[in-house]
């Protein structure tokens, strides 16, 4: 199981951001939420899912703006799952609560914990957000779009330019990188997942 826990940044000198937080995860969750996003205190929010695509897609959108301390925490939980993500025990919420601290301190503003393979993950998931970080506003437009299912010849007539135009910003980008680097994540926080995964070979 895989157990989110987002606490915003900067709290006391901004608006509260967890209402739109909230928003987020429920849609990019649906039913896939082990248990449904919840404010656990203040300003922090807790999730868990059993999906690791949908663990790097909510961990992905969190940390886009810098706004959140994002802490993946990876293991085993109490079966069945309280109603409340609240009352949820377990080691991978003990793994959450270490990794979302760790997470106020790196740059990436993330981490993720609960075993070896799980901290290989966050090593390459900082190097994925630091390309991310990079990424201009025309870089973001594009992926936006391709995201939503247009190709490069209908995003460059959605923003008024050329095809050759649109690929020249999805290189600078990294567009590519990443889409490559997404099913490898994925595939290691599955195996993050499994019992035993610290011992285990691939």
């Amino acid at each position: 199981m895989f157990v989110i826990t987002s606490d915003q940044r900067d709290s006391r000198r901004g608006e509260d951001l967890v209402p739109a937080g909230l928003d987020l995860l429920n849609r990019l969750g649906t039913d896939r939420w082990a248990a449904q996003p919840e404010r656990t205190a203040g300003d922090e929010i807790q999730v868990a899912t059993a999906d690791p695509s949908l663990t790097l897609t909510a961990l992905l959108a969190l940390t886009r703006r810098g706004d959140w301390s994002v802490g993946v925490g990876v293991g085993a939980v109490e079966d069945p799952l309280p109603e409340s993500v609240r009352a949820g025990r377990g080691a991978a919420f003990v793994a959450a609560r270490e990794a979302v601290e760790r997470a106020k301190s790196s740059p990436s503003r993330c981490a993720i914990t609960g075993g070896v393979v799980a901290e290989d993950t966050a090593a390459l998931v900082a190097l994925l957000i630091d390309l991310r970080d990079r990424r201009s506003r025309e870089g973001w437009e594009v992926h936006d779009l391709l995201a939503q299912g247009m190709t490069q010849r209908d995003a460059a007539e959605r923003l008024g330019i050329s095809p050759g135009a649109v690929s020249l910003r999805a290189k600078a980008a990294g567009l590519r990188l990443e889409e490559a680097a997404v099913p490898a994540l994925v595939h290691l926080l599955e195996h993050a997942d499994r019992p035993h995964s610290d011992v285990d070979g691939p």
